[in-house]
Parts: C-alpha cells; structure tokens; sequence
C-alpha cells in the first residue's frame, strides 16, 4: 500500500540556505519531502528507515550525487529505475538516497552531477560497500534528459 499525504508533517524552513519549503504534494509530486528544492540540501532526521524521523544527528546533509534505484524487475536493466539523489550528513558520514521532486531545481540538479564527478576515492568506497552506484560521465545523456526531459536541447548544452 502507498503511503500518502500525511498532514502533521509540517512546512519548513530549510536550515542550509534559509528558504521556505512546502510539503505539500500538489506541488513536490512526492508525499515525503526530506529536502529542500532550492539548495537540495536536506538534514539527517531518519534512522533506520525513509520517514521514521527517529536520528538524534540532526547534521546538514549535502547533496554529492546522482544513482538510479534498483529495480526488483529480474531482467530490468539498472538504467530503467528512478533517478534519486544522494546525500551525505556533514556531521557522521550516514548516506542516504532520496527521491527527486517535481520542483527541484534542474539547474542545481545537474551541479551536484557535476560535482559528483570529481568526488575523492574515499566517497566512492564508501558508496560502493553499501551498495550505491554513483552516476557517472558515461550516463551524462540519460541525466541530462531525466533532469530536464529534453534530448533535443543535450546537443546545445555545455555540458557535454
């Protein structure tokens, strides 16, 4: 069963660049918001599962980059799931993968990929034992065109 809206989960001010952030579903397109559209940072507040709100950290987590999530789908390819953003607590190193929401900021978005291309041997490892894989140069196309739904506009990008 999909969980849904729920109420008492509050609007909120994000603690990173100070914006105002509605939880509201009509306008993220998700029904747990965990961080904000502006900055993408978020802040560590689960613990053992996506909504729990039971971590005492409370750190900054800061967006490092993009990974696909695992399909359950036997023969689906690993490209084929939902684009999600990773973020790593500035406070305990805990890594967390979160969905993207409608009103994400494309252009930041496309930043922290960027950014997670020159992430140290160190991140890498780390995501790598629990299971993470980083989006890397060879899916840059599939980024570009998930972020921003455009293949036509990828040929007139920097970022190639």
């Amino acid at each position: 069963m999909k969980k849904r809206y729920n109420p008492s989960q509050k609007d909120f001010t994000c603690k990173h660049c100070g914006n105002w952030v509605s939880v509201n579903p009509i306008l993220s397109g998700v029904s747990n918001r965990n961080h904000c559209p502006y900055c993408l940072w978020s802040r560590h507040l689960d613990l053992f599962a996506a909504g729990d709100r039971m971590s005492a950290c409370k750190g900054g987590m800061k967006p490092i980059g993009l990974t696909i999530k695992r399909q359950r789908k036997k023969y689906g390819s690993f490209l084929q799931g939902e684009l999600m953003l990773i973020h790593h607590c500035i406070e305990c190193g805990t890594v967390s993968i979160n969905r993207l929401a409608a009103d994400d900021d494309a252009d930041l978005l496309l930043s922290v990929y960027q950014y997670s291309l020159n992430l140290d041997g160190e991140i890498y490892r780390k995501l790598a034992r629990i299971g993470v894989v980083l989006m890397g140069k060879e899916e840059r196309f599939l980024i570009f065109q998930r972020i921003t739904g455009n293949r036509i506009a990828y040929e007139n990008e920097m970022f190639t």
